[in-house]
């Protein structure tokens, strides 16, 4: 993975461009221009728009093919009829004489039956009248499709073309691949998809039967039930051999869509997950969370400056070419009186010389200030009176976190200073201390949080210092562990596959000859030959690419939060093989792009999204309605995922000094900072966090020339009592030795999996027979045909073997 220029890359450029701070921002791009994002996060998109990333535009004549074969078949049976009009029984009857045809060997005959499956899981549209008629027959098809064993027999039918050698080696062979290589793997993966998705999303309409028919399907994608390991871990397999070049005609976007909503289902989304954390948090008699992250997240308000200062920087800009120093007395002097308003406890030093000597990043700090400008200034001109002042919140969003590990730090330094001597990790004993310091303990006392994590270490201290007095630890068979089990001797090969396809599918990748190939599934055998095609293809490709990164960076996210609430070891297995792999620097490099370009990109043709294209009439493309795209005002995957890799970084990062460092070295400042500007409140959460980590690390002047970002960092997030993350004096900031901490960790999460995982037949605790008689005494297996030819076994194995005592004597 080529790293973050140091250059003028460095500093968001790409490479051989000029000097960013000597380009004034493009209109619609910068900060100024982006209006506030109306975006809910959330497990995945709209149902719809689920469904209709599940093809590319390449795909749509299949469509009518899919079609074709149902009505040739289904007209032959039932004459006169539609499916509409049938009852349950009929439909039924039907559904079952077309998986009786799954059987025939002849591979044509299969795929016409498999793709009159796929027309009925994809909602009959032929006899539909508009979008909701073909969402709601989807749903109620894959319902009846699963009660009939559809799923089972098409889990066979993949796992066939998986191991179809044939196809791999005519793959390879060829010059260029295209869709027609996968179409059979593409119809089983829509079919199992779509089954998938329908029945996972619930609605408040539906009947009981469905809701049972849910809970099977979860159990049965969960545990191994038809194989030997969960299905999830089929399609990871497909993944590492299409990364290993084995297999390259896999259709990678349909393997990790189906791969990212079998997780989601099986596993269980974000707000299942919160419920899940508060459940185990009870077991372990841990206090109740202080708040429900997700509905402060979705409370908070995004950063936006007022327009006054927006049109005074333009007029600047527009008149110099440059950012006159002249201007700048007056524009932070407007700024700071407002801001001392506001906070009538501020320094009057601490607006001299802000925002000047940017020696990393000064070419976008004039854009940045204005964006971080919300979190001092109202939102309104300053003659006017501040009326919304009242309905701001009193406090800050967050409760304060204290650790157990913050309090013996303060006691220790507080002992230390007062007394001379310290009394190691006692956090009880405060005599000898001043009154203000028992009141600091008091205050830290009441804040003080205890996570699951800090259990699960602490037990498995305990299991590894007494393994024989504690005994076997016992593990509940949960979706998440049977996973991790599963995975485990592949993780790492699992991993690295899905950077590889995200390093392919990322928008600052550039094209290299030994890269993967991730377009297989959406280049059609003859090429475009008109403008307007290659447009299409252009825009196609590109939405490709988009939904790659969206599905792997939302499988990802919730693998991590997923194995870190089941234990903290598997989440940090997972965690460091992602650090191995380069995931922090690729993340990094997938940011330092212009963000507000990716965020707004308009790769897609509405009128050609499913269920849309297969009701309506499609009316004539042109190049113009190519380029202006859809209305919405951003991208919903593209601001989804852009949120996912943000959350990946910080779980990555997050109380692992050196990996903070890697953020650091990589001078991942300047690229986090252009993401502020995208007002959305959630995205801007998760950068200020990745900024905090680091702050202390960029030196006095990075702080002094940052100090409306470190305001931004102080009003939206959390806070630590103790923790000195805005003046680097913390002890954490000293110099470390981030080798040692990388091989503690690997070296406790290698002895958690030899214990849980491990258990070999003699190992040093195991009893050891060392009875004669009880050994020559045990029963053996021995195969069937053993008894009628033991005499020829003794024969010429025992006989006619000459016994040598001598070597008998010397291995003795």
């Amino acid at each position: 993975i080529s790293l973050p220029h140091r250059g003028a890359a460095g500093r968001g450029a790409p490479p051989g461009t000029t000097d960013p701070k000597r380009v004034p921002p493009p209109r619609g791009t910068g900060s100024v221009d982006c209006p506030n994002l109306e975006f809910e996060y959330g497990d995945a998109d709209g149902h719809g728009a689920e469904l209709a990333e599940l093809y590319s535009y390449t795909e749509e004549p299949e469509l009518s093919t899919n079609r074709r074969c149902f009505e040739e078949d289904f007209h032959a049976q039932v004459q006169g009829r539609r499916w509409l009009e049938l009852d349950g029984a009929q439909q039924k009857a039907y559904v079952m004489r077309l998986l009786d045809g799954l059987e025939v060997v002849n591979r044509d005959k299969r795929l016409k039956v498999a793709r009159a499956i796929l027309y009925l899981a994809q909602g009959v549209f032929g006899d539909c009248d508009n979008e909701g008629d073909v969402l709601h027959w989807s749903r109620h098809n894959s319902f009846l499709l699963y009660r009939l064993g559809t799923f089972t027999a098409f889990l066979e039918l993949l796992n066939m073309e998986i191991d179809n050698s044939q196809a791999c080696s005519s793959a390879l062979r060829k010059p260029a691949i295209s869709l027609a290589d996968s179409t059979e793997l593409r119809v089983l993966l829509s079919v199992m998809y779509l089954m998938v998705e329908n029945i996972r999303v619930e609605q408040e309409m539906d009947p009981p039967e469905w809701k049972t028919c849910r809970e099977t399907f979860r159990m049965e994608l969960s545990f191994p039930m038809h194989t030997e390991e969960p299905f999830a871990l089929l399609l990871f397999t497909m993944v590492t051999k299409f990364c290993s070049g084995h297999a390259p005609h896999f259709p990678m976007k349909k393997v990790l869509l189906l791969l990212w909503k079998v997780l989601l289902f099986t596993l269980g989304g974000f707000e299942a997950l919160q419920t899940m954390k508060v459940r185990k948090r009870e077991e372990l008699g841990l206090p109740p969370l202080p708040e429900d992250s997700i509905q402060v997240m979705r409370s908070m308000r995004a950063a936006s400056p007022p327009t006054y200062s927006i049109e005074l920087v333009e007029q600047q800009q527009q008149k110099r070419g440059h950012r006159s120093r002249r201007v700048r007395p007056l524009m932070k002097q407007d700024s700071l009186d407002i801001y001392n308003e506001r906070d009538p406890f501020k320094n009057d030093e601490a607006g001299v010389d802000e925002e000047e000597n940017d020696d990393v990043d000064s070419g976008i700090e004039g854009e940045l200030d204005l964006m971080e400008r919300d979190a001092i200034i109202p939102a309104m001109p300053a003659q006017r009176p501040p009326i919304e002042r009242v309905s701001f919140p009193k406090g800050l969003p967050w409760a304060p976190k204290v650790r157990q590990k913050d309090i013996e730090h303060f006691l220790e330094a507080s002992r230390n200073k007062f007394i001379g001597f310290t009394l190691g990790q006692d956090t009880e004993t405060l005599i000898g201390l001043p009154r203000p310091i028992h009141e600091s303990v008091k205050t830290l006392k009441q804040h003080k949080y205890v996570s699951i994590s800090d259990v699960q270490i602490k037990n498995e201290e305990e299991l590894e210092k007494c393994p024989m007095s504690l005994g076997e630890e016992e593990v509940q068979e949960t979706p998440c562990e049977i996973l991790y089990r599963t995975m485990l001797y592949n993780l790492p090969q699992y991993m690295i596959a899905l950077l590889k396809i995200l390093l392919a599918a990322a928008p600052t990748s550039k094209a290299k000859t030994d890269s993967i190939n991730i377009l297989a599934d959406v280049l059609p055998e003859e090429m475009p030959i008109t403008v307007l095609q290659s447009m299409k293809l252009g825009i196609d490709v590109n939405r490709h690419k988009e939904i790659i990164v969206k599905s792997i960076s939302a499988l990802l996210l919730l693998l991590l939060k997923h194995f870190k609430l089941n234990h903290i070891y598997q989440f940090e297995y997972v965690s460091q093989h992602l650090v191995f792999a380069n995931c922090i620097p690729l993340i990094l490099k997938f940011f330092n792009q212009n963000i507000m370009s990716y965020i707004t990109a308009k790769n897609s043709i509405s009128v050609l999204d499913y269920p849309h294209c297969t009701v309506y009439d499609l009316p004539e493309l042109t190049a113009e309605s190519l380029e202006a795209g859809d209305n919405n005002q951003f991208c919903w995957r593209n601001l989804f995922s852009c949120i996912n890799l943000l959350r990946i970084l910080n779980k990555l990062t997050k109380w692992k000094h050196s990996r903070t460092m890697m953020l650091v070295v990589f001078k991942s400042a300047p690229i986090l900072k252009r993401a502020l500007k995208v007002k959305q409140a959630m995205m801007q959460l998760y950068v200020l966090k990745l900024l905090k980590i680091q702050t202390k690390y960029l030196g006095r002047q990075w702080r002094k020339s940052n100090m409306k970002t470190m305001s931004a960092i102080y009003q939206k997030v959390r806070h630590r009592m103790n923790d000195d993350w805005a003046y680097g004096n913390d002890i954490d900031a000293r110099p470390w030795d981030f080798q040692a901490e990388e091989c503690t960790l690997r070296a406790n999460i290698e002895a958690f999996n030899s214990r849980r995982y491990d258990k070999p037949q003699e190992s040093e605790f195991a009893p050891v027979d060392n009875c004669l008689q009880s050994v020559l005494g045990q029963r053996l297996e021995l195969p069937e045909d053993f008894h009628c030819s033991y005499e020829l076994w003794l024969e010429r194995e025992v006989f006619s073997q000459p016994i040598r005592w001598e070597e008998l004597l010397h291995y003795q």
